[in-house]
């Protein structure tokens, strides 16, 4: 009896520390405009520029060594080449703990279209929230707000509708 037991503590710790990050993220409605984000080839993504030229952007905070992330990447490739001439600008940032080695190896092997930065320092996550589990995606608006965040991978139908209402505002 002390086994199932041991699983059920555990499980009430995991819900806890999941809750509590979760309570912790940015909310809706926070702004971002003054972000700044150099990527891992060294680009800046100035958030108030892209507010200047009209873009909604996708902020997804992934790891190389989440399995969630990896599934969903193919489908922010998918999202973020549809939306792209509509308007949507991506920032993928990868977590503190990642090696930028193998950032940089997936970034080229799977040759993906979108800006990649790595968070070094966290501050980045901090920014969000103290963002702590991947994959974590914020949808932000022209204005520099946040207007949806997901936890896990997003509902496509949902995120799509979200972004597509954001640009056509």
């Amino acid at each position: 009896m002390a086994f199932p037991i041991k699983w059920l503590i555990a499980a009430g710790i995991a819900a806890v520390v999941g809750v509590t990050a979760y309570k912790n993220m940015a909310s809706t409605g926070a702004e971002m405009s003054a972000l700044n984000i150099t990527t891992i080839d060294q680009k800046q993504v100035d958030f108030a520029a892209l507010q200047s030229q009209g873009k909604v952007t996708v902020v997804n905070f992934w790891a190389t060594s989440c399995s969630t992330c990896m599934k969903e990447m193919p489908h922010m490739v998918q999202m973020y080449n549809e939306l792209k001439p509509k308007g949507l600008e991506y920032v993928g940032i990868a977590m503190a703990y990642d090696n930028p080695e193998y950032i940089k190896n997936y970034v080229n092997e799977k040759k993906l279209p979108f800006n990649i930065a790595w968070d070094q320092s966290g501050a980045l996550a901090a920014k969000f929230g103290n963002i702590l589990g991947t994959p974590t995606t914020f949808v932000i608006d022209k204005q520099g707000k946040i207007i949806k965040q997901y936890v896990g991978e997003p509902n496509w139908d949902e995120i799509y509708a979200v972004i597509n209402k954001a640009i056509a505002v």
